[in-house]
Order: C-alpha cells, then structure tokens, then sequence
C-alpha cells in the first residue's frame, strides 16, 4: 500500500493529535491549529469558488503573515500551484513572474497593492486580484472571502510527483529562474529538518526568515509537523525580533548571515534580557566564524549551520555537532560550525568533484564544485529546459560552489566558483578573506571580489563597511590580514562603502561591486 509523500499529511497528523494546542502568532491573533487549518480550508474552498483547479498556478506577493502561512496548505490542497514571490522586488519583476508562472490568482498584502496596480497590465493572464488586508477597488476581500466560503472542497487526488511550488531564484544577473518543487521534494526536506534539528511540540518558532525564501526553508511545514507556533514577524528589526523572542517565548528562529550580523552587533540597550538557548539556523550564505561566535558567546542562544539551495528544496547538509566539538574553545568550534558540514540522511549523496568529476582529496585544500544527486533535487527551471539541462544533464545537481573536505569529512564552501580570485596562478577564496577581515573590531561586513590587474591578471579588492563612529587606515587593514594569512590573499585596494548592494535575500552582489564605484552608488 503505498500513498504520495506530501508535507500536507503533517498537517492532517498535527490537526487530529494537537487541534486545541497554538498554531499561530500574528500581532494580538491567536490560532490553535484547528481554527489555522479551519481557514486555510475555507481558504481553498474560496479559491475553488474563483475557478482555481488542479495544476494551476496561485502567486502570493506577501510579507510573513498569518494569512501568507495558511496558502501553504489552501493552494496545494486544491492540486494547484503556489508560487511565492519576493515582496521587496519591484512591480516590473512582479510583473514577469506572475506572468511567466502563468499564475491566474495573485495574492498580496496591503503594503503590495497600489505597486501591483501600476504594474497590472504587465499581469493580462491573472483573473483574479485579492487583498490579504486592506482591500479598495479592484481588490477582493481575503477575509470576506472566507466568510463566505463554506469550510470543506473537492480534494482531488495527487501524485508525489505533482509541483507542489514555484519558487523564484533572485535574479541577480538575468531574469529569475522557476524552480520547480514537488511534493516529494518538501516532504523530504521536512524529514530531514527534522531528524537533525530537534524541534518539538509546543516550540515556538519566530519568522525572521521571508516565507516567500525558498518556501521558508520549508518552515511552514517544518514547524506544523512538529506542532509547534509559528510567530510571525512582518519585519525584521532587532528590537522588534529580539521583543518578541522574550514576550513570546520563542525557542528557534532561522536567519541569513546578513540578519544573523544585525542581530549580533544590535545595540545592548535593544537586547533586554534575552533568555538563553535559542536555537538559530543559519543559512543563505557562508556565515563568518567570529558571527557564530558572537552570538552563541553574547547572546547565549545555539548556532547551527545549514546549506541548501533553492533548487535542492532547500537543505542537503548541516553542520552535525560531534561529541569532539563539544571540548574545543569557543573560537574553534565556532570555525567548525561555519563549515557547511555533511550530508542529511535524507538529501541524497552529496560530492565535491574536481573538473574531471572525480571526488577531491579529504585534505582541506583542494578544490572542487559541490554536487548532489536526490530526492530533494528539484523537477527542474519551469519553462527552461536548456537551463535545466546545464546544471542537470549529467544526472547530478551542479551547485555552482566551490568547497573544500576536510579530513573528518565536514564539507566547507570557499566561494562561488565564479567568484573564485585567480592571481598569479593562485586561487584566493573571497569567503575565506572575509572571515578574516569581519574580525576587525572597526568592520561589520565586508565583501572581496577580484579587480583585473596588469601584472597578475586579478587582484582581491576588499570593499568594507565600517561599524558606527569606527574606521581604519588602510595600512592598518593591511597589516591586520597579513599577519593572518598568506601575503598573496591580502586585499590590494580597499573601498569603504555606507552599505553593500545585496538581493532582496540578503544575498551580496559581488558582480556590482566589480562594476565599481559607480555601480555600487546606482543601487
């Protein structure tokens, strides 16, 4: 007997065992899991009675609210498609997303719609346009939708293979990519959080991380399976996070390095008193080692580090402690905690290969692209078969990274091959510089990216963002990363900025720093 993998069947488990304990947090509104699931019922009752049906596509524009949860559960319970987009991008980008997804039902906050409205005719295949909070003309009513909507619809039968989500990569450098993720994709995904991060019933998870970011990290199932409460947080400020995290209990956040830094270097006035223990996930990008340790030393709360991409679902290692790491200073542990560590049992097998695809030595230097192969591996580029077949075509998943083994073999990211310095022959990892320059008590973020150079073909160029009221002459920077590191690494020019030009993940934007200054003042 055998039925599909979906990480909808949490959500019936969680119901039937835990419908009277809290589901959710947004504001003053409380949920148990019975009235949460209730709505996103008659949610998708609504949805049936627009003309939604199985396959088609349903885009939410939204920040982390209570009613952007519950279409997790509404859309796919219908056999359609949810396709979560980026709330902080522009109306033209929204404009080619929903229109590329071929979504008919656009959902939004009421902070999106009059972007979405000057942006409308760039939507002619949407039908239908609902307000999740504050409706005007041209808008349906979320709430009276559901008033309206009687509690049960047709739930049509699926398959594990059907798409689950349509989840936009940022686009840094061309248009956004679909990444097609099914059923049987999250639902092994939500195994695997779960076997390697301990959250149980009644935890109490804070939404710092955008939902719409690759599903969430699949948290909005993650945290239903394991009936925990989701509190949501529509924006992510320190003082506000960091209120919430005491008046709400809460036990687990997950939390890109850039929202990891803010965290770690808010002012202690902002802090209160902060109980201890949280446990932070951290993912999105390579966290520098002295961010781990400032957190899990100042704050008292538990770093662990995942990695993952949007195309694998989003997990496929985690940094697992070892009884060892327990012995070791705290900077110590905290270099190993920035690795990106080994394997799920649920991803899939998991290489570092050089260029003629064989594994690289477990030595901690050479390099090699990391690839995977697995359940957690998405369908595909919606409508892109070329870029599909690029990164795909060989049978394995290519990510893009570069990453050393170390000899216990914990893997560790040290750069995206693109970025990669090559001068004089030499390979310069840009992460690896980072780390060393973020330990600079004058520096809060830093990135390096390689310049051309006459001589030696490229050089690293450091561009730094100096902490409030702090600053270094460049002969100091200098001298502070040539007494850590080989001579040939040490950035040759260095460029203060006010702030670092990111993706509205939080991502750097290496290229537009090799722009120059120029670019970087156009952001």
């Amino acid at each position: 007997m055998e039925v599909p993998f979906t990480p909808l069947d949490f959500a019936r488990r969680t119901r039937r065992l835990h419908g009277h304990r809290p589901a959710v947090v947004d504001g003053d509104l409380r949920l148990t899991y019975e009235q949460f699931l209730g709505r996103c019922d008659r949610a998708s009752a609504a949805l049936e009675q627009l003309g939604v049906r199985p396959g088609d596509r349903v885009a939410v524009i939204a920040p982390n609210t209570h009613s952007h949860l519950e279409q997790y559960y509404a859309v796919p319970q219908l056999g359609a498609v949810l396709v979560p987009v980026n709330f902080r991008l522009t109306g033209d980008d929204w404009a080619f997303i929903v229109e590329h997804s071929g979504a008919r039902v656009v959902l939004a906050h009421s902070d999106q719609l009059d972007a979405i409205d000057a942006a409308r005719e760039g939507m002619p295949g949407v039908e239908h346009f609902v307000a999740l909070e504050g409706a005007h003309e041209g808008w349906l009513d979320y709430e009276a939708l559901l008033a309206q909507a009687p509690p049960t619809f047709t739930r049509p039968e699926s398959n594990e293979s059907d798409l689950l989500t349509i989840n936009y990569t940022s686009g840094t450098t061309a248009r956004p990519k679909g990444v097609m993720i099914t059923h049987r994709n999250a639902w092994v995904n939500v195994i695997g959080t779960l076997l390697h991060l301990d959250i149980g019933v009644g935890d109490r998870y804070l939404w710092t991380l955008p939902m719409f970011h690759a599903n969430g990290w699949s948290f909005p199932w993650v945290v239903t399976a394991a009936a925990g409460v989701h509190v949501c947080l529509r924006k992510v400020e320190p003082a506000l996070a960091f209120r919430l995290v005491r008046d709400e209990n809460v036990s687990w956040l997950c939390a890109a390095p850039t929202v990891l830094i803010a965290l770690a270097n808010a002012p202690v006035e902002t802090r209160g008193e902060l109980p201890k223990g949280v446990h932070v996930v951290t993912a999105g990008a390579p966290p520098a080692a002295v961010t781990i340790e400032k957190v899990e030393g100042e704050l008292g709360w538990e770093v662990t580090h995942v990695y993952g991409l949007t195309e694998t679902s989003p997990f496929i290692s985690v940094c697992a402690p070892l009884p060892e790491h327990a012995a070791l200073p705290s900077g110590e542990r905290a270099m190993i905690k920035a690795r990106q560590g080994v394997e799920l049992l649920t991803s899939g097998d998991l290489r570092v290969v050089d260029t003629d695809s064989g594994e690289v030595p477990w030595d901690g230097q050479s390099l090699g692209e990391i690839v995977v192969r697995g359940n957690a591996v998405m369908a595909g580029y919606y409508r892109d078969p070329e870029a599909t077949q690029a990164c795909m075509g060989d049978g394995w998943f290519h990510t893009g990274d570069a990453a050393v083994v170390h000899p216990d073999g914990y893997m560790e990211i040290r750069d995206r091959i693109k970025d990669v310095i090559i001068s004089g022959g030499e390979n310069i990892s840009t992460v690896e510089v980072e780390s060393v320059l973020l330990r600079h008590p004058a520096i809060l973020e830093a990135a390096v990216v390689g310049m051309p150079d006459e001589r030696w073909g490229e050089t690293p160029h450091a561009f730094i963002v100096f902490r409030t009221g702090m600053s270094a002459p460049d002969e100091e920077l200098t001298a502070f990363v040539r007494e850590r590191m080989a001579h040939f690494k040490v950035p040759k020019v260095w460029h203060p900025v006010e702030a670092l030009p990111k993706t509205a993940t939080g991502k750097i934007q290496k290229f537009v720093l090799r722009g120059g200054a120029a670019a970087i003042a156009r952001q």
